[in-house]
């Protein structure tokens, strides 16, 4: 915008010209990104300009300063107004009369404003004792009255600000370093602060601090496209919500993309997480740099006395061919040729990764310049080298992290564009797709000793999501992307069908040990069919726990790992030609048989309630609590599942984990008995009396409680707050699951009732639960139901598709 199209917007200096030019200017679509920036600074600078002309005509001695974003002229629709009224002192009480001039009419117009009253001197002072000020005033800008006072305190800041660095410059880092353990990594949230999370506006900031300090510089390349992205993100969402806020919460996320003319959510996430990514990038760089030059400047005064005079050379390290250790960084030997050595690239990182170093930006760039792809299959070299980037823990993220910054992993592997910043839209995940499955590699490299084959543990913890960059199922597409990869790094056959088995099954053990009933012997049978070989079972076993480890804590637990051991003994002894033992024959321990017994006797349901913890599946100074283990055995009959999960809903316990069966009497006991199995918690207070729990289940089953109206006048009385918007409901039926009964699966977001509500549906529609498998993975109740008819058989199919329906109505009710 012109000065002459500010002053024809404005008209005058009230707030109802400049109102109305304001509003103009934002819902004009023509314009947006740093124009429209640019022009709500240039409006807002004259009619800030004319309210100070009219407080203060020919004031001399006295000017209005814009500092911060206001400063930089990056005005957001709802941007603080950062202002400093500077002054020198010499007439107090008009500076104080035009800062009413100046103040009240932005209050006036809402405008949130950032105001401070400051001589030089004081500016100075305030700028050393508090460093975000001093952040603040290198961003300075003049609007109105004495030029010549603002720019001899723009130079006397910046003059400081480079005389004190070394000192300022390490509490900055610090300040960085602590917002980020508060925000979290704006590259992988799902609801990311734009300003405050690492790699966001203020790291950008302090990055243009670092560069005005002349002591390091950040890398320039696309550092500023990646800011200008995320302050664009950040004005359609101050559009869209019409708030000044800089959180992109999930609810305002397709409003967002919608406002920069993006496809959906997803496309606008990549956008940001891209940008946060160079950002992020670019402060590990500097700050790394900032922490050479500091520490040469302390050595090198010492080291020229002991030498007499001159600079010494820097010390250099071997580490592999082509590549050497220099200043604490992995950079390359002088007569490496990256346009000539193809395996440089892996080779390095390979090094870096087992030494624990960062890879230099200048080494990582000047082989990105000279890359060439790699022959297919890729030579032997080259191979070994990913495997040995890839086990070597913790350092590989880091190392992964500076190859993608310069492009180098997509010409490694072309499929890794597709996963590369991709969002997971599930709580449960704490990464990015493509972080993901580097943490899972990182996971998979502490369990290469129990496996036979490391290397392909590694390939394919690296692979096993790779086909989320497809439709469908990602397992599927994963199977035949990690086909090609396989074949393409050089490995046999033989290897490629064991990689792609684990990619294409991956979720096959722990979905199979938390949602089916393992003393089937279906469940055993069609999970050995799938994995075909012990050593594939072994490797299967170690990817399904990185994998889980990799995703979250509430994906993983001693509770889960145990069952898919058991899983796994299981399908090996079947893999060892053992036939799977028959369930009708498993004998119940003798705390099972006791309760059931008694039930028996007293035709009432009997239950036990007792704390149990287990050691972690990671070493841990505390063991992992798993809730109370609620034992109820009940004569059998109907309504027992809606009855129990209702009474523990009253009584605001949550249902971690649910297991239903019928059990088997001693011979010469008449009757049949339900025995439940599950691990509780309360939602918060003390757990119930077991004999009040008795009472209440009592009441249930001969139908004297109504559970559905005491559930109901308590959500009546407190309502839930308005959370995320979370996902339909899904229920499916599993085919050809069990040869005993039919399998209906409910994922549904968690929520107190809902195992009651889905228990009392099955028995409205006719069907015994036969047994039931039920947790929950984050904010997810994932559930699985083995129903019978009344004789005891599996639905004929169109009946069990008809009751997942009405189950599925029911729970989007």
């Amino acid at each position: 915008m012109t000065s002459t199209d500010t002053h024809d917007q404005a008209e005058d200096s009230g707030p109802d010209g400049y109102a109305a030019a304001r509003l103009r200017l934002l819902t004009e679509k023509a314009r947006s990104g740093p124009p429209r920036r640019s022009a709500l600074a240039g409006l807002t600078d004259e009619w800030l300009a004319g309210l100070f002309a009219a407080g203060a005509p020919g004031a001399r001695g006295i000017s209005l300063v814009a500092v911060g974003g206001y400063g930089r002229a990056e005005l957001s629709p709802r941007s603080d107004l950062d202002l400093l009224l500077l002054h020198d002192g010499s007439a107090p009480q008009a500076v104080s009369a035009l800062a009413d001039r100046l103040w009240y009419p932005v209050w006036d117009l809402g405008l949130a404003l950032d105001h401070s009253v400051r001589t030089p001197a004081e500016a100075r002072r305030t700028a050393g004792e508090d460093l975000k000020v001093q952040l603040g005033l290198l961003d300075a800008r003049h609007v109105a009255g004495d030029l010549g006072l603002t720019t001899a305190l723009r130079t006397t800041v910046l003059a400081d600000w480079r005389n004190q660095a070394p000192k300022r410059l390490p509490a900055l880092r610090e300040l960085c370093e602590e917002r980020a353990e508060r925000q979290g990594e704006l590259q992988y949230l799902l609801e990311p602060d734009l300003k405050e999370a690492r790699g966001g506006l203020r790291d950008a900031t302090a990055l243009r601090a670092v560069a005005a300090s002349w002591l390091a510089d950040a890398p320039r390349e696309g550092l500023a496209e990646a800011r200008g992205r995320l302050l664009d993100v950040r004005d359609a969402l101050h559009l869209s919500t019409g708030r000044a806020t800089d959180r992109l919460a999930l609810q305002e996320q397709d409003q967002v993309a919608a406002e920069l003319g993006l496809l959906d959510a997803d496309a606008l996430l990549r956008q940001v997480y891209e940008a946060a990514r160079v950002i992020a990038y670019a402060g590990d760089v500097t700050w790394r740099e900032v922490g050479r030059v500091l520490r040469s400047r302390s050595v090198r005064p010492r080291l020229r006395a002991m030498l007499g005079g001159g600079k010494p050379a820097p010390e250099r390290s071997p580490l592999a061919e082509g590549v050497v250790e220099q200043d604490g960084e992995v950079v390359l030997a002088r007569a490496a040729r990256p346009d000539r050595d193809s395996v440089l690239p892996l080779r390095a990182a390979a090094a870096a990764a087992q030494a624990g170093l960062p890879l230099s930006l200048h080494a990582v760039r000047r082989m990105a310049a000279g890359a060439r792809a790699l022959p297919s299959p890729w030579p032997a070299e080259a191979r070994q080298q990913l495997l040995t980037l890839l086990g070597s823990g913790r350092p590989t993220v880091d190392v992964w992290e500076a190859l993608e910054a310069e492009g180098l992993i997509s010409l490694l592997l072309p499929d890794w564009d597709r996963v590369r910043c991709r969002p997971q839209r599930n709580a449960v995940h704490l990464w990015t797709v493509d972080r993901h499955l580097i943490e899972t590699a990182v996971r998979a490299s502490a369990f290469t000793r129990r496996v036979s084959r490391p290397d392909l543990l590694l390939i394919a913890a690296l692979l096993h999501d790779i086909g989320k960059g497809w439709p469908g199922d990602h397992s599927v597409a994963g199977e035949v992307i990690a086909r090609d990869v396989a074949a393409r790094i050089g490995f046999d056959t033989g290897d490629v069908t064991v990689i792609a088995t684990l990619v294409r099954h991956h979720l096959l053990l722990v979905e199979t040990a938390t949602r089916r009933d393992l003393d089937d012997p279906a469940t055993v049978r069609a999970v050995a069919e799938a994995v075909g070989s012990q050593s594939t079972l072994e490797l299967l076993h170690a990817l399904t726990e990185a994998d889980a480890l990799a995703t979250g804590p509430a994906a993983w637990s001693s509770w889960r790992a145990s069952l898919v051991a058991d899983l796994v003994k299981r399908v090996s002894a079947v893999l060892a030609g053992q036939a799977p033992p028959d369930p009708e024959a498993a004998a119940p321990t003798a705390q099972h048989e006791r309760l059931a017994l008694e039930a028996v006797a007293t035709g009432a349901p009997v239950l036990s309630l007792r704390a149990q913890t287990e050691p972690p599946a990671e070493p841990s100074d505390d063991p992992e609590p798993l809730g109370v283990e609620l034992i109820v055995a009940v004569p059998d009959q109907p309504g027992v599942l809606p009855a129990v999960a209702g009474v523990l809903a009253m009584h605001r316990l949550t249902v971690r984990t649910a297991e239903l069966r019928a059990l088997d009497l001693p011979d010469g006991v008449d009757g049949s008995v339900l025995l439940l199995d599950w691990r509780v918690a309360a939602e918060y207070g003390s757990l119930p009396q077991a004999t009040r729990l008795r009472a209440d289940l009592v009441r249930a089953l001969d139908g004297s409680l109504d559970i559905s109206g005491r559930l109901a006048e308590r959500d009546a009385a407190y309502p839930r707050r308005r959370g995320v918007v979370a996902p339909p409901p899904r229920v499916t039926v599993a085919p050809a699951a069990s040869r005993h009964a039919t399998v209906i699966e409910v994922r549904a977001q968690d929520a107190p009732g809902l195992l009651f509500r889905i228990g009392r549906a099955l028995e409205d529609a006719g069907v015994r639960v036969r047994s039931a498998h039920a947790g929950t993975l984050g904010a997810n109740a994932v559930d699985a139901f083995y129903v019978t008819g009344p004789e005891g058989l599996p639905l004929p199919g169109e009946e069990a598709v008809a009751v997942a329906r009405k189950l599925e109505e029911m729970l989007r009710a």
